[in-house]
């Protein structure tokens, strides 16, 4: 009898297979990376259709087959659901899972990069969906430029949690910190030296 994994992912993509199935590729808070096979996903009348939608963040039933893994069922999370409705917010938050699944080739399951991903994708979130506060200065008045400095949070962390960053001064407490908005304006101070660390580590990835 084949063991059922239940474990949370985030759909990287998909593509086609045969009339009615999908392939994905999801990274798993408990095995990693895995491509995974759903027959008869883009049958109208399929309940996985629109659960199993790319860059979704889903709850997941994995099977392991011969080739690879087969997804036997899914639910949503209700998290990252919102992140969508803003066009700029969406785009970093594709991209930085574009660089993902480039980074996580051959990597092992690493529960801690998925927690801290999924804490940066849900403050990504909730700067789109601010308010700007009145007589003060928020992440939401800021607009683009702290849209960039948060991109810059998580992927210099997603970086650190795959061995790609040393010890540093300048990014220890970036790396360490809560995500919070006081972690963004520290960003914005130091932001050309975090930026030679990233593009230094990305380097040295041969990607």
């Amino acid at each position: 009898m084949h063991h059922i994994h239940h474990t949370e992912g985030i759909i990287l993509g998909s593509r086609n297979f045969g009339e009615t199935g999908k392939y994905y590729s999801i990274f798993t808070r408990d095995l990693g990376l895995v491509y995974a096979s759903a027959q008869g996903v883009r049958k109208m009348s399929s309940k996985l259709r629109f659960v199993l939608s790319d860059y979704s963040h889903i709850k997941v039933d994995l099977v392991k087959g011969k080739d690879l893994w087969r997804v036997t069922s899914a639910s949503k999370t209700g998290s990252l659901e919102d992140i969508s409705k803003d066009k700029e917010n969406f785009v970093v938050f594709v991209s930085i899972l574009n660089l993902l699944k480039r980074l996580l080739a051959g990597q092992e399951a690493n529960e801690t990069l998925f927690t801290d991903l999924v804490k940066g994708f849900n403050f990504l979130e909730k700067v789109g969906q601010k308010e700007p506060a009145r007589n003060a200065f928020s992440i939401a008045d800021a607009g683009g430029d702290n849209l960039r400095n948060i991109e810059i949070i998580i992927v210099l962390r997603m970086l650190n949690n795959l061995g790609y960053i040393g010890a540093g001064e300048t990014s220890e407490n970036i790396i360490k910190s809560p995500f919070e908005e006081n972690l963004v304006f520290e960003v914005s101070k130091n932001r050309s030296k975090v930026l030679e660390q990233i593009n230094k580590a990305l380097k040295e990835t041969h990607l």
